[in-house]
């Protein structure tokens, strides 16, 4: 009660206002990266391929239209007569495909193309990965030198190379024989040796590229690593199985591959070394049976259902390797 006698009215409390919950500044920044993100999908999404596109140029002039007309004439009957224009080219649909598969000879060069080209990788793999572990354990002048005579080795042309093999196991002038005490020995006359004889120089001219790409991988993996895999009491043979091939999976998946492609396009070598495909075709393989067929028979529309078949079972045999790759965790 105040002064005059009235009761005076308490005045309410104030209540503090709570203020909405802000949100997390993490939840904020995470929200900000993904607009970012998204505007920059939207906005540059293109740009990789406006720099690769020359590249994408280049390769569709060299590889794309190429393999296209290569295709295209497979399908046609192209001989000498259609080349020089006396007569049209006439469409055979799968005519050369059906001709090729039913040609016994094919499947015996196909089967010996295989091989040849499995026993290839395999050599240039083992003396390739073998003589990098080497080079990790050689000193500075020899695995200079070793680097120097392999990167030679690999810059020599094959027709030059081809030709300094033969030299060295010529029957009659050759040291290789003379050395074995041989006598007067054809390596080029027996179907196997002559294959064993052409396996030599593409090893000899490939193992490099794979020595020096294991070479820096091997560098590339930290050296405690291997120092603890010594101490364990491993061996040279087990570090390099469950220590460094594992680790340098994507490398050898890439050797591999380049291995297996040029493996089994072999032509130069294989047709220098024994005139052509051996005697009556006994050392052919794909390519050389497909230049036969395409330019010493004049069916050019033949040799190009050779390229093409060459060409799917390269890319089949890279696809299913990739994809076991894949199957086992591997990052490619």
């Amino acid at each position: 009660m105040n002064d005059r006698g009235s009761v005076k009215t308490p005045v309410a409390a104030a209540v503090p206002t709570v203020p909405a919950p802000r949100p997390p500044r993490e939840a904020a920044d995470t929200r900000g990266r993904r607009t970012a993100r998204g505007a920059a999908r939207r906005t540059g999404g293109w740009t990789p391929w406006l720099y690769l596109a020359p590249a994408l140029a280049v390769l569709g002039g060299l590889l794309v239209y190429p393999i296209y007309q290569l295709g295209l004439i497979s399908f046609f009957q192209y001989t000498q007569a259609q080349v020089s224009g006396g007569e049209p080219a006439t469409f055979e649909g799968f005519g050369n495909y059906a001709e090729l598969f039913g040609d016994p000879q094919f499947w015996q060069v196909l089967l010996a193309t295989v091989l040849f080209a499995t026993a290839c990788v395999v050599s240039t793999l083992a003396v390739g990965c073998a003589l990098a572990v080497l080079l990790t354990r050689v000193r500075a002048v020899p695995r200079l030198a070793l680097m120097l005579a392999a990167l030679g080795a690999w810059a020599t042309p094959a027709v030059t190379g081809s030709t300094v093999w033969l030299f060295l196991f010529d029957p009659d002038f050759g040291p290789v024989n003379r050395m074995l005490g041989l006598g007067d020995h054809s390596w080029t006359y027996g179907r196997l040796s002559a294959f064993f004889l052409v396996l030599l120089e593409v090893v000899w001219c490939s193992f490099p590229f794979v020595m020096v790409t294991v070479y820096a991988g091997i560098r590339a993996v930290p050296g405690e690593v291997l120092e603890a895999a010594s101490l364990d009491g491993a061996s040279q043979w087990r570090i390099w199985r469950s220590v460094l091939a594992p680790m340098l999976r994507p490398i050898l998946v890439v050797v591999t591959i380049q291995s297996v492609i040029w493996d089994f396009k072999v032509f130069t070598q294989i047709y220098v070394m024994t005139g052509g495909g051996g005697i009556a075709g006994q050392n052919l393989v794909l390519n050389v049976y497909a230049y036969q067929q395409a330019f010493a028979s004049s069916q050019y529309g033949l040799g190009s259902a050779i390229g093409i078949v060459t060409l799917v079972i390269l890319l089949a045999v890279t696809l299913v390797y990739l994809r076991l790759l894949r199957r086992q965790g591997e990052e490619l």
